[in-house]
């Protein structure tokens, strides 16, 4: 067995052990002092992507002629998969339950590290390679058919993926709207799986999609609404998520304090990687004109 699937398995039973004794959502007791969550809605999906894409290594590596690509895409993804652990699973998702600062590091880690990264890795075929044959086959005909190739394409275009992006954190970061989530396990979920779902999309449209000097438009758009939004959290002069905030004076912050540190996450470290990536995208397209123009084929939003 090679090592990646060997360091799947590790992961997966220290994973399995942490989650044992913990609590599910906010208000269940909890057995340790920073446990572990286990929610099978969100532990499941990881658990079977990294499973799949484990098999799928395996299958590839006794297949391929380029060993060294599976195993530099095997890094990618695996940092991409050990982020959304971290986010979603690990001690984390349960501070982020009791103090806003580790809920927006925990939204940054899902859209901005976890999503890129898995992006970059393009999953699909090692999950596609860890199938059993008939079911390999079925699924990648149903992607192959035109209603899902056709949504595929309009939703992962550069302009309908950032407006989607966009409009997901602009509309959980709605007070009302994301007090919610705090107390409702289900709309919890759904707000952790629209931030990963568009930022998927929004990545993938940034990286393979558009062409290098309108990502780096769309990324600097992006870095920019997310900054404003970050800033106008961190500014605010009064408490405006009063259900996330309602337990942080057992931490030593009063709610204005953790809401302020709240935005900074957002407006700063968040607002960087957007930025970096921007700049990238920006010199990639230059050096890319530099040399005749090697973008020519990428397809434009």
């Amino acid at each position: 067995m090679n090592a990646q699937l060997g360091n799947f398995t590790l992961t997966t039973a220290l994973l399995a052990i942490g989650t044992l004794p913990a609590a599910a959502h906010d208000g269940e007791p909890h057995a340790s002092a920073f446990p572990w969550t286990f929610d099978p809605w969100i532990v499941t999906p990881i658990a079977i992507a990294g499973g799949l894409y484990a098999l799928g290594s395996v299958k590839l590596q006794q297949r391929a002629n380029r060993p060294l690509s599976v195993i530099n895409s095997g890094i990618l993804y695996w940092a991409g998969w050990l982020s959304l652990v971290s986010a979603l699973v690990s001690p984390l998702h349960f501070l982020g339950e009791h103090l806003f600062t580790f809920h927006m590091i925990e939204h940054e880690l899902v859209m901005a590290v976890a999503a890129p990264l898995v992006v970059l890795a393009r999953p699909v075929g090692m999950f596609l390679w860890g199938l059993p044959r008939p079911l390999r086959h079925l699924v990648r005909d149903v992607m192959k058919t035109g209603l899902v190739w056709r949504t595929w394409n309009a939703l992962s275009a550069g302009t309908p993926a950032t407006l989607l992006h966009g409009l997901a954190i602009w509309a959980w970061h709605a007070p009302v709207l994301f007090d919610a989530t705090v107390t409702d396990i289900l709309l919890h979920r759904l707000q952790h799986l629209s931030f990963f779902v568009t930022a998927v999309m929004f990545w993938w449209a940034m990286i393979w999609r558009s062409d290098r000097g309108m990502a780096a438009w769309h990324l600097f758009l992006t870095m920019l609404h997310t900054s404003i939004l970050g800033a106008l959290i961190a500014l605010s002069p009064q408490v405006a998520y009063v259900s996330q905030t309602r337990m942080v004076r057992e931490w030593g912050l009063t709610p204005l304090e953790d809401q302020q540190l709240a935005g900074l996450v957002m407006w700063v470290p968040g607002g960087i990687i957007y930025a970096g990536a921007a700049l990238a995208m920006l010199a990639l397209w230059i050096a890319g004109s530099n040399r005749g123009g090697l973008d020519a084929s990428r397809v434009h939003s």
